[in-house]
Order: C-alpha cells, then sequence, then structure tokens
C-alpha cells in the first residue's frame, strides 16, 4: 500500500471501509500509523484502544477459513464531512450485509478519524453492535456478552 502520503483523509477512510466489506483484512493495518488511538466505544464487549499498527494487524487478523464463512457486505450511503482541521473527517455510512436467506440489513455507522500524511492516526469508530451481532448471525454471543457484563 505505497504511496498513502497522498490520499486524502476521505480516500483512507474509502479504502479502509471497502477493505472491510471486500475482506482485505491483511491491508488493512498498513492504512494505520504505527501509533494510533483506535477505539471502539459501542463495542459490546467492551474492547480495549488499539494503539499500535501491530495491535490493529491482530485485530484484523481472520483465519483463511473463517473468511468464508463470513457474511457478505457492502459500504452503502457514505457521507463524508470535513472539518475545520484538515486532519479529521467525520464518516456516516453503513454496511449493508446480504443474510443468508437473501435479505439485507443494514448496520449504521459514524466514524471520527485524524488521518494525518495518509495514515489513521486517531479513529473512534461507533458501530451499532446489536445489528452487527444480528447480521452476522450471533445473537446469542452478543447476548452471553450483556449477561456477562452484567455479573
Amino acid at each position: 500500500m505505497g504511496g498513502l502520503v497522498s490520499l486524502s483523509p476521505r480516500e483512507v477512510f474509502l479504502r479502509l471501509v471497502h477493505g472491510v466489506a471486500d475482506g482485505n483484512f491483511d491491508e488493512l493495518p498498513d492504512l494505520y500509523g504505527e501509533v494510533t488511538d483506535v477505539r471502539h466505544p459501542m463495542a459490546t464487549p467492551e474492547s480495549e484502544p488499539l494503539t499500535s499498527r501491530r495491535a490493529l494487524r491482530e485485530h484484523f487478523t481472520v483465519p483463511p477459513d473463517a473468511r468464508e464463512s463470513l457474511p457478505k457486505r457492502r459500504v452503502v450511503d457514505v457521507v463524508v464531512h470535513e472539518t475545520a482541521d484538515p486532519e479529521v473527517i467525520v464518516a456516516e455510512f453503513a454496511y449493508e450485509f446480504r443474510l443468508p436467506d437473501e435479505s439485507k440489513t443494514k448496520v449504521p455507522c459514524v466514524f471520527v478519524m485524524r488521518i494525518r500524511d495518509g495514515r489513521i492516526i486517531e479513529s473512534r469508530d461507533y458501530i451499532d453492535p446489536i445489528r452487527t451481532y444480528t447480521a452476522r448471525g450471533d445473537r446469542d454471543a452478543l447476548i452471553a456478552s450483556l449477561r456477562k457484563d452484567v455479573s
């Protein structure tokens, strides 16, 4: 992924979300700086901040045999807001999942990102956890997670 320096924050964001949707997980850590502050404030269960490219590489690691079983998704409804700070964008979008019965469901997301020299150095990724677990066909994992948080 050389040549990221010339990419705008919007272009980096689009590479990230389309890379996730397309399952190009091995390429995604290269979109981030060596030192990062990536948080998922709505994650269920709660998750620790991802503070390095190495941590993001681990975060994006999906075993090859598991990749085939991931639900198909695409990026839709993209709106990118530029801010007074040229490094910061606010991106609204949804992942649209195709379910096993061929129906579709959307998972709304908002990312607030700081991108410097073509690399993500800070991000707050707000992703609807209930719709995410539902789209993955894994509501039982969500319920177990919620029960664990209560006890």
